[in-house]
């Protein structure tokens, strides 16, 4: 799940409540008066100056923003679509420069052909690439998934780890990967540092740190542990649907009030809400199958790979 995922949010199509837009609006109608002590009201591009902040108002920000998140996006789930955790750890390796919404377009057809490890670590590594080869990079990732199944099956009897220890030892599996496998198909807490997660929690100044080692040990210490797999997922959401790398969406953001760097992106709210993805912008998911939570609150699922809209 290093993604190149910019692919959004507003209520504007897609049959939602209209709620998290209405809050956004009010969020960002606060946030334009600054939270610094001179009241001067920011303009896009120049974020508001932040008082000093101690440990104890940082965890309280941090949680604060956390829960605010959780109101925006109650159905906050992996997009990786999956069965069991052969398949979330073979998607997840699979997201590496892509997005989530191609891995799951592709993987329908590798799990058809080869639904175990055992069935993959024989396959023939040139009919492998063939049908990876959407997801790009395919010969690399074609090593790394019949890699890891051959590991599956010589070490762990065929079965998926449930130990972090011992899921990094499979090829192409790191940390961040190891925790989407251990939070979302063994129920384990974990934080998944991936670039979305890296860029909020700088803007948010959670952390200063840059390696994502550093990055998970600073923000796991602000929450208690078991919020650490749900806080991934909303903080991912958001950087996917709203406060996007070159173009947050600012004036449509609920955390306005709370986000020292209010002012990066656009402020204005009408244009803002020109920004946003996904249900949240009436655009298909990342998902082929989502969850019905996720549908209830207004989301579109995504077409097959190939199929037209």
């Amino acid at each position: 799940m290093v993604e190149r995922r910019d692919s959004a949010d507003g209520e504007q199509s897609g049959g939602g409540t209209g709620k998290p837009a209405k809050r956004a609006r009010s969020a960002a109608s606060r946030g334009a008066a600054g939270t610094g002590g001179d009241g001067a009201r920011e303009t896009a591009g120049e974020p508001r100056a932040v008082a000093a902040e101690s440990r104890t108002a940082l965890v309280r920000r941090a949680r604060r923003i956390n829960r605010e998140l959780a109101e925006v996006y109650p159905y906050a789930h992996p997009e990786l679509d999956f069965e069991n955790p052969f398949q979330l750890v073979v998607a997840t390796v699979l997201s590496a420069q892509t997005t989530d919404l191609r891995v799951n377009q592709t993987t329908p057809a590798l799990f058809a052909r080869y639904p175990t490890p055992e069935d993959l670590a024989a396959a023939n590594p040139e009919d492998v690439e063939e049908i990876l080869r959407p997801c790009g990079f395919f010969r690399a990732k074609t090593r790394s998934v019949m890699g890891l199944s051959k590991a599956l099956v010589e070490r762990f009897d065929g079965e998926v780890p449930g130990r972090l220890e011992d899921l990094v030892t499979l090829p192409g599996v790191g940390r961040k990967t190891a925790f989407v496998v251990l939070g979302n198909a063994f129920g384990r807490p974990g934080i998944t540092v991936d670039t979305h997660f890296q860029r909020l929690v700088r803007r948010w100044r959670w952390t200063e740190e840059k390696e994502p080692e550093k990055i998970e040990a600073a923000v796991a210490a602000l929450f208690p542990k078991s919020d650490w797999t749900m806080l991934s997922h909303h903080v991912i959401f958001h950087g996917r649907r709203m406060c996007h790398a070159r173009k947050p969406a600012c004036g449509a953001c609920p955390i306005a009030p709370l986000c020292p760097a209010y002012g990066e992106g656009e402020t204005d709210p009408e244009k803002a809400k020109k920004l946003l993805k996904y249900e949240k912008g009436g655009f298909p998911g990342q998902r082929l199958n989502p969850p019905q939570s996720y549908l209830d609150a207004g989301g579109v699922p995504a077409p097959p790979l190939g199929a037209t809209r």
